[in-house]
């Protein structure tokens, strides 16, 4: 049953994505592929301060790789960087089996635990949360460095 459940959410976000699409002027861009099954996701985001006001996302792949990417674009619009980077620290835990799916702080993305089951689809799970945690990465070494 709850499989079942984890199936239609992640199909859902799948056939309806939030947050597809391009900004008109994005702030930030980086890029990401997987070249063993050849998802590759975009992502777009603007700033105001440490607060991230805008995702979008583009690519192509599996209906996990892009229904992940729905699932980061609205789960992390509104937060702080560090609220962010949490999170996808919180999203690897999931996908690696470290910590069960909790619906009160995760939302919809307590679905992705079942991915955890086909090692191989973690990579599809996980390809726009490592292309979003790059950026920010980035970001904070230019800001460091100013």
């Amino acid at each position: 049953m709850i499989e079942q459940l984890y199936q239609q959410v992640i199909l859902d976000h799948y056939r309806q994505p939030r947050g597809r699409g391009h900004l008109p002027d994005p702030k930030f861009m980086h890029d990401g592929a997987n070249p063993l099954c050849g998802d590759e996701v975009v992502i777009e985001f603007q700033v105001d301060g440490e607060v991230i006001t805008n995702i979008r996302f583009s690519g192509q792949g599996c209906s996990i790789s892009q229904a992940s990417a729905s699932m980061m674009a609205e789960a992390l619009t509104g937060k702080t960087m560090d609220e962010a980077r949490e999170f996808i620290r919180q999203v690897y835990a999931l996908l690696k089996g470290d910590v069960e799916p909790d619906l009160e702080t995760m939302g919809d993305i307590s679905a992705l635990a079942g991915v955890r089951k086909f090692p191989v689809r973690i990579k599809c799970a996980s390809l726009a949360w490592h292309v979003l945690e790059d950026a920010l990465k980035g970001l904070q070494a230019t800001a460091q460095s100013k």
